[in-house]
C-alpha cells in the first residue's frame, strides 16, 4: 500500500522498500529535515485535490541525499516514477552535468531547482528567480523592470537573481561581494545576458557613493543567517527611500531587515520567494495554475513550528 505519510524524512534505501504511490514529487537535500517545501506543496495539492479528483494520487515528499548519492538517486526516482524533483543546498549545480534537457535561463544561472520527468529522463528549471520577482511585488509592490538594484553576494542565490533582474530589464545592477574571485566568476557568467552594460561590481567594503534617488537592495549572501551575524552593508549609505528584500526568511528579521525597520525603509524576508519559487514548480509539474495562498499560510505555519520545537 502506497505510504502518504509527507511529514517524515526518508533516504535512498527507502526507494527500494517503500511504495510512494503512482504520482509521487520529492525535494532533495542535504541536510533536508528543516525544509518548508513538503508543507506547503501539499497544502497546495490538498487544494487541488478538493477541485480535481486526478490530484487525489499526488503527495510530495523529503529525502536527505548526500551529493555522493545525487547520480543513483535521480535514477531510482526517475525509476519509481517521481514525476517532479525540487533540489535544494548542496545539489543545484551537481545536478547539470545528469539532465536530458537544461532552461535557457537555468544554464545562464548555472544552476537548477526544478527536475520535471520526460521520456528521456529529467528536464531542469530555476524558478528561484521568478520567485524573487513575484515576491517583491507581493510584499513591498515593487516590480524589477526599470528599477536601481543593489545585489549582494556571488553564490547560487546571487546568480540566479542577477539573470532574471537582467532579464526582467531593471535599469542597472550593482553587485556587491565579499570575494573578488567568485565576483568575477559571475560578472563572467552573466556576459551571456547580453546585458553586461547594464552591470557595475564592488567589493561589500567599498560601495559606490552615488545611487539613484530611490532603489532595492537584495540579499542573497547568508549573512544574517546565525543569531550573531552583522548587516551585510550599512543601509545609511543608501538614500532613504531604497528598499530592502532579504532571501533570508529563517530569522524572520535579519540584522540587515533590523537595520532598515529601524530606518523606516520598507522591508521584506525571502519566505515570499520561497512560496512562489515552489508554486512555479507545481505549475510546471501539473500544469495548473497553482494558489499561492493555501502554500504561504502552510510555510508560515510550518516555519513558526519549527522555531518553537
Amino acid at each position: 500500500m502506497p505510504i502518504t505519510d509527507t511529514t517524515l524524512t526518508y533516504s535512498l534505501s527507502d526507494l527500494d522498500r517503500l511504495d510512494f504511490g503512482p504520482r509521487p514529487l520529492a525535494v532533495l537535500g542535504h541536510p533536508i529535515h528543516h525544509s518548508l517545501s513538503p508543507a506547503m506543496h501539499n497544502a497546495a495539492l490538498e487544494h487541488l485535490r478538493q477541485q480535481d479528483a486526478q490530484f487525489n494520487d499526488w503527495n510530495y515528499f523529503r529525502f536527505d541525499v548526500p551529493p555522493a548519492e545525487l547520480e543513483l538517486a535521480l535514477q531510482k526516482l526517475y525509476q519509481k516514477g517521481f514525476i517532479g524533483i525540487n533540489l535544494t543546498i548542496p545539489h543545484k549545480v551537481d545536478v547539470l552535468a545528469q539532465l536530458s534537457q537544461v532552461s535557457a535561463s537555468a544554464q545562464l544561472m548555472g544552476a537548477v531547482n526544478t527536475l520535471y520527468a520526460q521520456a528521456d529522463g529529467y528536464s531542469g528549471f530555476n524558478t528561484d528567480g521568478f520567485g524573487l520577482e513575484q515576491g517583491l511585488l507581493q510584499d513591498l509592490d515593487q516590480a524589477i523592470a526599470d528599477c536601481e538594484i543593489l545585489l549582494l553576494g556571488s553564490g547560487g542565490a546571487a546568480r540566479a537573481a542577477a539573470v532574471h533582474c537582467l532579464a526582467q530589464g531593471c535599469k542597472r545592477l550593482h553587485i556587491a561581494n565579499r570575494n573578488p574571485d567568485r565576483l568575477a566568476q559571475l560578472l563572467d557568467q552573466l556576459s551571456g545576458t547580453g546585458r553586461t552594460d547594464a552591470v557595475t561590481s564592488s567589493t561589500l567594503m567599498a560601495l559606490p557613493q552615488a545611487w539613484a534617488p530611490k532603489g532595492l537592495v537584495i540579499n542573497a549572501t547568508s549573512v544574517g543567517l546565525a543569531a550573531d551575524d552583522p548587516s551585510p552593508i550599512d543601509l545609511s549609505q543608501l538614500p532613504p527611500a531604497w528598499k530592502v528584500y532579504d532571501m533570508i526568511y529563517n530569522p524572520a528579521r535579519t540584522p540587515l531587515l533590523q537595520q532598515a525597520e529601524a530606518s523606516g525603509r520598507p522591508w521584506a524576508n525571502g519566505l515570499s520567494m520561497l512560496v512562489h519559487q515552489g508554486a512555479r514548480a507545481l505549475e510546471i509539474w501539473t500544469q495548473t495554475k497553482i494558489p499561492v495562498k493555501p502554500m504561504q499560510a502552510a510555510a508560515a505555519a510550518a516555519l513558526q513550528a519549527a522555531s518553537h520545537s
